[in-house]
């Protein structure tokens, strides 16, 4: 299996780059190199099953089982992987209405996720009700900028995490929007929110300079952008310093391709979103190499369907 894994990696190395317009392989030469596999989604909104077959738009379309066999797939080709969610796991099937969230956060368990973000809906069975679900996580929950003290969540929610994955050390953060106004007073209690830009900016610094990440990962609620001042996915990117990648959700905005922007200390970010209700699993592949840092080398948005085949 190792050596399957070492010969696709090349392979896949190879072709990415030059499809993404970046130097080719032999250009490492003898320099140390890693390739990150990041799959990742958001608001699936309690989709564990696919859209019917009814002719509609979508139908066919999403599914935990699916979503699993894909991810499986992926983790054999590819030997650093990262799985991730940027929030809304909730609301809007009976599964949730009869469930509140069991069967939702036991799926993600079983395809191993790494972290996820809480979003908006989250909060629909309040603070207790989604306390009442983490028992079935064996991944955390990231939120910088929500303080739970005296709520059911206090000390069951982390602001950032780091995962090692081969000789990368891999920073993650979460950041959620504005529950006031959005969310009933009731459901959210006595969570105090905070400006996710400012502290993005004091976890990310954080990650960069005292954890030593090779990468920043942001997981954010916030949405991909507004016409309006409203605080957003590009407005957070403009505004940091340290993030090398948004994993967006709340606007169900399907992406053809990421965005790739300068951040506040010109430096590149990149900002990516699939949608909504799973019915797409995004794929970015970064490419580490001990002189130029990261690269991105491929980005795919797929179809999550019984048929889907090359991924």
């Amino acid at each position: 299996m190792a050596t399957r894994r070492t010969f696709i990696k090349k392979a896949a190395l190879g072709s990415g780059l030059l499809l993404a317009g970046g130097f080719p392989f032999e250009s490492f030469g003898a320099e140390h190199w890693e390739k990150l596999t990041i799959l990742h989604t958001n608001d699936t909104h309690s989709h564990l099953e696919p859209f019917p077959m009814d002719g509609g738009k979508f139908q066919g379309q999403g599914g935990v089982a699916q979503r699993a066999a894909l991810i499986k797939d992926v983790r054999e080709k590819e030997e650093h992987v990262l799985l991730l969610d940027a929030g809304d796991i909730f609301q809007g099937t009976p599964y949730f209405n009869m469930y509140k969230g069991e069967p939702e956060i036991k799926a993600m368990s079983m395809m191993n996720y790494d972290a996820t973000t809480m979003g908006n809906h989250d909060f629909d069975a309040g603070i207790e009700g989604f306390a009442k679900q983490l028992p079935h996580a064996n991944f955390p929950v990231l939120v910088a900028n929500y303080d739970f003290t005296n709520t059911a969540l206090e000390g069951k929610t982390k602001p950032y995490t780091v995962i090692k994955k081969g000789k990368l050390r891999i920073g993650i953060l979460g950041v959620g929007i504005e529950l006031h106004g959005l969310v009933p007073d009731s459901a959210f209690g006595n969570t105090k929110y905070t400006d996710p830009i400012v502290a993005a900016n004091t976890i990310a610094d954080k990650l960069k300079r005292q954890e030593k990440c090779d990468m920043v990962i942001c997981l954010s609620h916030l949405g991909y952008k507004y016409e309006s001042a409203k605080v957003s996915d590009v407005e957070l990117a403009k505004g940091t310093e340290n993030i090398d990648l948004i994993i967006g959700g709340h606007t169900h905005t399907f992406m053809d391709k990421p965005l790739v922007m300068l951040n506040k200390s010109g430096k590149e970010t990149v900002i990516n979103q699939v949608g909504w209700a799973g019915l797409r699993l995004g794929r970015l592949d970064f490419v580490f190499d001990s002189k130029k840092g990261s690269k991105l080398s491929n980005a795919q948005s797929v179809i999550i369907i019984k048929q889907t085949r090359g991924f």
